[in-house]
């Protein structure tokens, strides 16, 4: 089957089988940032933005994303240098191993982009479906916090 969708910008028209994860998919096209972790939706791994909403990659077919916006960490990372998420959770030593990164980076844009002053609660709950092992989760949480004083 044929599917016509926008990954980071870009219009893409694809082959797929009506099996095929949206997470296989992008990987497929080479988007490494894309992770395939628990492949149940319970890490947050694969998390990509699909029109605008955070969804795990893992979970949905390749077929369910015709005609929708699919942005990825390799679409907002600048050609040079990092975007305001990125460099907040590299300050605030929130990035240790890496793998579950971009899925927090990701979730964050779109939960800024509805809450832009969020309190360490809300950061939280934002932020609960992405697992990490190798920090705490406060480096993540200063660095939302970090990008939120950033801005005001």
């Amino acid at each position: 089957m044929i599917i016509n969708l926008e990954i980071n910008g870009k219009m893409v028209v694809s082959e797929v089988s009506p099996s095929e994860k949206l997470l296989s998919f992008l990987r497929r096209l080479g988007y490494k940032s894309v992770k395939e972790g628990c492949k149940e939706g319970d890490c947050g791994a694969c998390t990509v933005l699909l029109n605008g909403n955070p969804v795990r990659s893992c979970l949905i077919f390749a077929l369910q994303a015709d005609g929708a916006k699919i942005e990825t960490l390799e679409g907002i990372t600048p050609k040079e240098g990092l975007n305001p998420i990125q460099r907040a959770f590299l300050d605030e030593g929130a990035v240790q191993c890496g793998f579950c990164i971009p899925g927090m980076i990701l979730v964050t844009k779109a939960f800024l982009e509805e809450n832009r002053n969020p309190t360490d609660e809300e950061i939280r709950e934002a932020l609960k479906g992405n697992l990490c092992r190798c920090t705490g989760y406060e480096q993540q949480i200063r660095a939302v916090k970090r990008v939120v004083n950033r801005d005001e």
